[in-house]
């Protein structure tokens, strides 16, 4: 039998997220492998686009779902590459979270991976859910 969380523990381990990142975040997307975890060191490894996060990076967690503010566009990208994989950090620039990018099934689901220097690279929705229910 699989873990099964309340939705209060659910969204309590979710807004902790919005603790860590605090205000004034961004969301960096970046090509090559990712590393093994979030506080591996970056290896090799593009910065494709940095977007700025909200000064509030989220309201509170529904229903094990954490739905972040609004995310500022990043107007000119770093670099040329195929995203593979993101992180969100603290305006400090420790990296809370990493995932995936794709066009679909991914943590973080673009139009295209595809991202070209000096193009513009948005993000208009971002959710993250806590599984178990």
């Amino acid at each position: 039998m699989a873990l099964s969380f309340s939705t209060t523990l659910r969204n309590n381990r979710l807004d902790q997220i919005t603790s860590a990142v605090g205000g004034s975040g961004s969301l960096r997307i970046y090509s090559g492998t990712a590393p093994a975890n979030v506080g591996a060191a970056l290896s090799g490894n593009t910065l494709l686009a940095e977007l700025a996060l909200n000064s509030t990076f989220a309201p509170a967690a529904s229903g094990g779902t954490l739905s972040l503010n609004q995310i500022t566009q990043d107007t000119s990208a770093n670099a040329t590459g195929e995203a593979s994989f993101f992180r969100l950090l603290t305006s400090g620039g420790t990296a809370i979270v990493q995932g995936t990018v794709g066009t679909s099934g991914a943590d973080l689901n673009l139009n295209s991976v595809s991202i070209s220097s000096g193009a513009a690279v948005s993000v208009t929705a971002f959710t993250i859910t806590e599984a178990n229910s």
